[in-house]
């Protein structure tokens, strides 16, 4: 309900007013405060963390250093691959010594 109530109000322009009707929300401070849940976190923001707190920002952590680490090592792969490529070339151009 959360999202739906989000959604409602940033791409289709409904008022709080309006959502509270829709979804049958009795509060209008809950809306706001889910607004600015969603504004300072994202989609994180939203979820439901009683009682399991530190596990979701351990887990947010988790899955940013694996990107980092992701990321970083496609960066290594392309110039690994580029030194590779360039190696190669080279020594497929070096005169070859005759044999005679």
């Amino acid at each position: 309900m959360k999202r739906v109530a989000i959604r409602l109000h940033l791409e289709e322009g409904w008022t709080y007013r309006r959502i509270m009707e829709h979804l049958g929300i009795p509060d209008r401070h809950r809306l706001k405060v889910w607004m600015k849940k969603y504004k300072l976190q994202g989609e994180f923001g939203l979820m439901d963390k009683r009682g399991n707190r530190e596990e979701y920002i351990d887990q947010d952590r988790y899955m940013h250093a694996v990107e980092t680490r992701k990321q970083l090592l496609k960066k290594c792969l392309q110039i690994w691959m580029q030194e590779v490529c360039s190696s190669n070339t080279k020594s497929s151009r070096k005169p070859r010594k005759s044999t005679t």
